[in-house]
């Protein structure tokens, strides 16, 4: 089958499932942890010099995939977009459909400004950053400074295996908070300490690698270590970054997006897809069926997400939507 009729099946499709994603998006602003990151993602028409004036914001020069994870009673959506515009900015478009009644939610993102989103007032985040990426600088740091790096990475690990210990089934999430702090609220009190003892008492020069990792650690210190404090707060964003995976391995295989409007089917696609696979169901037979019911989908679509739409299936009609 030609390529470009492969297309426009495809796109044909998208147009008649869009309201599936719009209700994911929804449903994602309703989160409880939103995790966020976003990779560099190549759509020539916005790259050519003459489609410049297509980019919002058009000074923008990087294209990027933004990737999100939205978490809530027990459910995974993912979301990803593609465009000139950053991780941050996406997930405020996101929060906008926040209901205003709900708890402010969970950001968990690395340190990086353009991750966090300019909100309006009524809206706010609890930012979060993943401390897998705060040891990751002194993982690269063990050949140059075994003894010190080794303190700091036992120390950690044994944070991760008391939050491995307190994620046991039949947990609450506030019986998680305390009973973890118990042991590793000391032990990282003392690892700050101890780093800041090194600064003081000029063991460690700080432009050194080591000295760079330690000055990151301490610097975001508070969202380094929310999960100390805020009930249902994660350790790391290792849920976006295994997301964000999906549209590396697109760039890798089919290296760009021919058109901003490719990019956004893509998009589409890879939201569904991968919500299915965080829910238990089948996306090939779950993008059927969307199609199948399209006319259902369009007046009910919170009826025809990943985790229900086959409790649907039996009340449903069977006459599918042209495509």
């Amino acid at each position: 089958m030609p390529a470009s009729t492969q297309w426009e099946v495809v796109a044909a499709a998208a147009a008649v499932i869009q309201p599936a994603l719009e209700e994911l998006i929804r449903q994602a602003a309703q989160g409880e942890v939103l995790h966020n990151d976003d990779t560099p993602m190549p759509v020539l028409a916005l790259e050519r010099e003459g489609d410049r004036e297509a980019r919002d914001p058009p000074e923008r020069k990087g294209i990027f995939t933004s990737g999100r994870v939205a978490t809530q009673a027990g459910r995974r959506v993912a979301l990803f977009f593609t465009g000139p515009r950053q991780a941050g900015e996406y997930l405020a478009s996101v929060l906008a459909r926040r209901a205003q009644e709900l708890d402010p939610p969970l950001q968990m993102c690395d340190a990086l400004t353009r991750n966090l989103p300019k909100l309006p007032a009524k809206l706010e985040v609890i930012v979060s950053h993943g401390l897998a990426h705060a040891r990751r600088r002194f993982v690269e740091g063990v050949a140059n400074f075994p003894e010190e790096c080794r303190h700091v990475l036992e120390t950690l690990g044994k944070v991760y295996g008391y939050d491995a210990q307190a994620r046991e089934p039949g947990m609450s999430v506030e019986a998680r908070l305390h009973f973890p702090q118990e042991h590793r609220g000391p032990g990282m009190a003392e690892l700050q300490a101890w780093l800041r003892a090194l600064f003081a008492e000029k063991k460690v020069e700080p432009n050194s690698g080591l000295g760079e990792a330690i000055t990151y650690l301490l610097k975001h210190w508070d969202p380094l270590t929310l999960f100390l404090r805020q009930a249902g707060a994660p350790l790391d964003n290792h849920l976006g970054e295994r997301a964000l995976k999906k549209a590396i391995l697109h760039r890798k295989n089919s290296l760009s997006y021919k058109t901003r409007n490719g990019a956004q089917v893509g998009d589409l696609y890879r939201s569904l897809i991968h919500t299915c696979e965080w829910n238990d169901a089948n996306p090939f037979e779950y993008l059927a069926e969307l199609q199948k019911h399209a006319t259902e989908l369009a007046q009910n679509p919170a009826a025809w997400m990943p985790w229900n739409y086959r409790e649907t299936l039996p009340q449903a009609g069977t006459t599918p939507h042209p495509v």
